[in-house]
């Protein structure tokens, strides 16, 4: 659920790499919100129009997968690094600001990293007629699969924004102790734990909120018409498609038939992150906001971390979402990419 589709190109100020001068919340201890953006929306136009750090230089690989579909990927430093997997969010790519503040943070403390695109998102159309969703783990399990059969023992972490973090929980919390020993941790950022609540809260949503809403949608319904203009034989046609005005109605009509689920509620219940986190076997840091204009405060798991001390849940007042700006409107930082990087930096070197 990340606005990067919704918004378009960014234009605001690049302000510093997060990576470049160590912020003093990477710790954990401190985050001091940027007072320039008094409310949870400002917070999270501002982070999602911020263009993301120059020069990175990624390389582009094709991984070719066995169902005959494709994952494009963004390898960034030396292959026999500790690694970051990162994961984006709703409509967005491997090239979202947001995605290259954290590969440059983890740049700054000598880690590799690899930005994954969901199918479909890479900037060309995948080749079968699913495409991703927010519970669709299988694809990250063959990410980790193929690197660590490149590199057995090289340590990896994995990283999500929004809708990839319920990825990337769901995914460690389902797997548990039987996840391969190159995978230490996890962190992530605005994730919708509960997606029934995230999108009640978002189709109901008035107002500036409710633009949210309408460009998700509408990136969303083209991808879906896109489809049906290869492929005959989809259970939805182009009107239905088009009158989908909710989430509820686009998950009920598009997201559940093409991925096996029997409705939208079936596919919110088997694919919230919500329901796996007792299972979780290695270290989850999540970051959230009270103040996120996508993720409500009443859908944030607060019983796991009492239930699993794997879990580690940083809940601030202040953030938005994937936002948490600090600083000045000339001189500004973002404090969780930094906050992730480190986290994850120290279970990697354990």
């Amino acid at each position: 659920m990340t606005l990067d589709a919704a918004f378009g190109p960014a234009s605001a100020p690049s302000g510093p790499s997060p990576g470049a001068p160590p912020d003093p919340g990477a710790s954990g201890a401190t985050y001091a919100p940027a007072r320039f953006l008094p409310s949870g929306h400002a917070m999270t136009l501002f982070a999602h129009a911020a263009r993301g750090p120059p020069g990175l230089g990624p390389r582009r690989e094709r991984w070719d997968l066995p169902d005959g579909d494709f994952l494009d990927v963004d390898r960034h430093g030396e292959d026999h690094a500790p690694t970051v997997v990162i994961l984006h969010g709703l409509e967005a790519s491997s090239r979202a600001p947001y995605v290259l503040r954290l590969v440059a943070a983890a740049r700054a403390r000598s880690l590799a990293a690899l930005a994954v695109n969901f199918r479909g998102c890479s900037g060309e159309p995948n080749r079968l007629r699913r495409l991703y969703h927010s519970g669709e783990t299988s694809d990250l399990a063959r990410v980790v699969e193929r690197l660590v059969a490149e590199r057995p023992g090289r340590p990896l972490a994995l990283a999500g924004f929004s809708l990839g973090g319920n990825v990337v929980a769901k995914w460690l919390g389902d797997q548990g102790p039987a996840l391969p020993s190159e995978v230490r941790a996890g962190a992530v950022l605005s994730a919708p734990f509960d997606l029934a609540c995230c999108t009640e809260a978002l189709d109901r949503a008035r107002g500036l909120a409710s633009v949210y809403r309408l460009h998700f949608l509408r990136s969303l319904r083209r991808k879906a018409l896109e489809k049906l203009s290869r492929f005959r034989d989809l259970p939805f046609d182009a009107r239905g498609v088009r009158a989908c005005r909710t989430f509820a109605a686009f998950d009920d009509l598009v997201t559940a038939r093409l991925h096996g689920f029997a409705g939208a509620q079936d596919y919110w219940e088997r694919s919230s992150a919500r329901g796996s986190l007792e299972g979780l076997d290695r270290p989850l840091l999540a970051l959230a906001a009270e103040d996120d204009p996508l993720v409500p405060a009443s859908s944030l798991p607060l019983e796991a971390g009492r239930r699993n001390p794997r879990f580690e849940l940083e809940v601030h007042a202040q953030g938005g979402h994937v936002g948490f700006v600090s600083g000045r409107p000339w001189r500004f930082t973002f404090f969780a990419e930094v906050r992730m990087a480190a986290f994850l930096d120290a279970a990697l070197r354990r």
